[in-house]
């Protein structure tokens, strides 16, 4: 999932975010809810906010999908630009586009 980070709140490009489908998966409707009930802001159509105080929980929510195998890497991961910092907290289940 693309990513980018201002004022220490990283944003999740709404392209790449989850979807919630009545009737879908329920790992991948799992997945959207955990990823939404962390969010500082999670609108309908725009990107998605995470303060810094949530970033160990969103990484161990990623590794913890990322994990179950039933999602794949470019939906567990985040991508950052190559000119922006990794937070340490973070590494493990982040990359550079």
């Amino acid at each position: 999932m693309r990513a980018r980070i201002e004022n220490d709140v990283i944003f999740l490009h709404h392209e790449d975010l989850p979807t919630f489908k009545k009737g879908g998966s329920v790992v991948r409707n799992s997945y959207f809810w955990a990823l939404r009930s962390i969010a500082g802001k999670a609108g309908r159509y725009g990107d998605w906010e995470y303060e810094s105080e949530v970033w160990l929980a969103l990484a161990r929510m990623l590794l913890s999908f990322a994990e179950s195998g039933y999602l794949g890497v470019r939906e567990t991961q985040l991508e950052f630009p190559q000119s922006q910092d990794i937070p340490h907290v973070l590494r493990d289940m982040s990359t550079w586009e």
